[in-house]
């Protein structure tokens, strides 16, 4: 059992956080929540009867019995936090973006290794439905050798307040690092970069559309956000010299929480939309099957978490991936819009 708490308790907490940690009370225990601002209302709802809540972040840093802190707090008080947790013997899970800067990552990184600890983002988005369907017909080899994967992350939301914020607030930031993520999971470091970033509703509001190229030599994947798609693009959309698969829809994780239909609930995620593969068979007939959605799970990071403290398996998510992560994302803002930029 590992006993853990978490500071910061808004949307991300209580939406794609707790709803998971709850359910796996053979593995977890949420013994404490730091929330600067107390709402009452909020703390008493029945799911979160037994744990302590505070406005002292130190109670959490200085109870010894905590192992695994969770950060959920806006990404300028990431780096702040976790190095806090850090240096008080904690191991760290922290939303996305880890941090606001490369160099705040490795700062990290290098302190835990310093006090043998984990610190890790929060990269839930692995464990999301649509990408695991996708992951699956890549590895089954019937699509041949891969040359294009193209990923869609859109909205239709024409309207928009005059939000001036850092980088950190925008769409790349936002979601570009969870597409970003899941291209690096299944395909590594890319040799190049071309970017496209671009401010079309509110020009004084950080990016709201963006696309991004990651090169591999022959190969391309493409990872695309809008928030003027009327109508969808298919969630992922795969070539290889022998076919292609298309999945339209995206997890629906999301959906059913945004929906309080919680983890524990068998109605939870549902998702009957199947995945169409087009191929060319090793007899060399044309072939078409429709691929079931592999269930989806955001707890999976947390299993992950715990499989790494407790067995000391590797983590999840590299350090080589997160700092590549954040090293793409940052390195978009430090030229002029669009660029290609060589990785190292």
């Amino acid at each position: 059992m590992i006993n853990s708490a978490f500071i910061g308790f808004g949307k991300s907490a209580t939406r794609y956080h707790l709803p998971y940690v709850l359910v796996r009370k053979d593995k977890f225990n949420v013994s404490r929540i730091f929330d600067r601002v107390r709402v009452p209302a909020r703390e008493q709802q029945s799911e979160y009867a037994g744990i302590q809540f505070t406005s002292q972040v130190e109670d959490i840093l200085n109870d010894p019995t905590i192992s695994l802190v969770t950060v959920c707090t806006h990404p300028d008080s990431h780096f702040y936090y976790a190095k806090l947790c850090l240096e008080h013997g904690k191991n760290v899970l922290v939303e996305k973006p880890f941090t606001t800067t490369l160099d705040e990552a490795k700062i990290l990184f290098a302190l835990a290794r310093e006090k043998g600890l984990l610190v890790t983002p929060f990269q839930n988005r692995r464990f999301d439905s649509c990408f695991l369907t996708m992951k699956q017909v890549i590895e089954s080899g019937k699509l041949g050798k891969i040359v294009e994967v193209e990923s869609h992350f859109d909205y239709f939301r024409p309207q928009a307040d005059r939000q001036p914020g850092g980088h950190f607030d925008g769409a790349f930031y936002g979601l570009g690092v969870h597409t970003l993520d899941q291209m690096l999971a299944l395909f590594g470091r890319p040799q190049q970069v071309y970017y496209h970033l671009r401010h079309l509703r509110q020009p004084d509001n950080p990016d709201d559309t963006f696309e991004a190229q990651l090169i591999y030599g022959d190969m391309k994947a493409i990872i695309k956000t809008s928030h003027l798609v009327k109508k969808p693009y298919p969630k992922f959309l795969v070539h290889g010299t022998r076919g292609t698969f298309i999945r339209d829809e995206i997890d629906q994780q999301e959906t059913s929480l945004k929906a309080n239909i919680m983890p524990d609930n068998p109605l939870f995620a549902a998702d009957e939309h199947p995945g169409v593969l087009d191929y060319i068979d090793e007899q060399g007939n044309s072939q078409q099957a429709f691929i079931p959605a592999v269930k989806g799970d955001y707890g999976r990071v947390y299993d992950a978490l715990y499989e790494t403290l407790t067995t000391g398996c590797a983590n999840y998510v590299s350090e080589l991936e997160a700092l590549t992560n954040l090293e793409i994302l940052e390195r978009a803002f430090q030229q002029p819009s669009p660029s290609l930029i060589a990785l190292s």
